[in-house]
This record gives C-alpha cells, structure tokens and sequence, in this order.
C-alpha cells in the first residue's frame, strides 16, 4: 500500500498537469478548460442538447448548466428550449464561439509539442485510457 505501487495517483496527478499546461493557452482565448472541451464538442458536432453534451463530457447538468451560462455570457452559445419538447434545452454556437475555433486551433499541437512524447505514443495512450474507463464502468 505506497503511493508510488498505486495506478490512481500518476493518472491523477497526470490529469492535473495537462490541465495547468492547457490553462495559458487557454486563458489567451478567455476560456477554462471545461468550456474548452464543451465548444470542442459543439465545434465538431454544432447543436446539442444539454444532456447529449453531458454524456459526451461525463458531466452532468448540475455542472455543465452553470458551465453553458457562462459561455453565453461570453457571447459564444446559445441556449435555447426545444419546440418539439420544452423539457429538451439545445446548445449551439454563435457565430463568435464558432470564429473562436480558429484561435483554438493551434492548441493541441502547442500541447504537443511540449510533452516529450510521440504523437504514436499518445495515441496508444489514449486508447488505453479509454479501454480502461470503458470497463471500469462496467464493473
């Protein structure tokens, strides 16, 4: 029972030094890092609802509802009910949070470039990350 035989602590601590390597470059775009991953998800995907976005961030709607006012405020997404069912709230983006992409652009590779790994190597970290949180939810 040590810190350093524990899987927990690297990924954590991992998760947390990603993070505040993100933070600068994110602060230039006046965006958090949860913003950041819920415009990449409506960048790619355009309108969602508040709970399809939850499951793709993990978040549910008592965090991500006060994330997404935020980013209204800011002017970069749209809340609205839908007509169909007024229980449904859609996201979408404004045209500032879709020019914002381009400025966000660069920020994945920037990351990149600072850890000293490969892009291969990433890959295949990743897709161990997903193995692992695909099955330990199973369970």
């Amino acid at each position: 029972m040590k810190l350093d035989n524990q899987l927990c602590f690297p990924i954590y601590a991992l998760a947390r030094d990603i993070i505040a390597a993100y933070r600068p470059l994110l602060e230039a775009i006046d965006l958090t890092y949860p913003q950041y991953l819920a415009l990449l998800v409506l960048w790619e995907k355009q309108e969602q609802s508040v709970s399809q976005l939850g499951e793709h961030l993990d978040l549910d709607s008592g965090t991500l509802t006060p994330l997404l006012k935020r980013l209204e405020q800011k002017g970069l997404v749209n809340r609205r009910r839908s007509g169909r069912d007024e229980r449904i709230v859609l996201v979408s983006l404004t045209e500032a949070g879709t020019s914002l992409q381009s400025k966000a652009a660069n920020i994945p590779a920037t990351l990149l470039k600072s850890m000293p790994v490969t892009a291969e190597e990433l890959e295949t970290l990743q897709r161990i990350i997903c193995k692992i949180r695909k099955n330990i939810h199973k369970t």
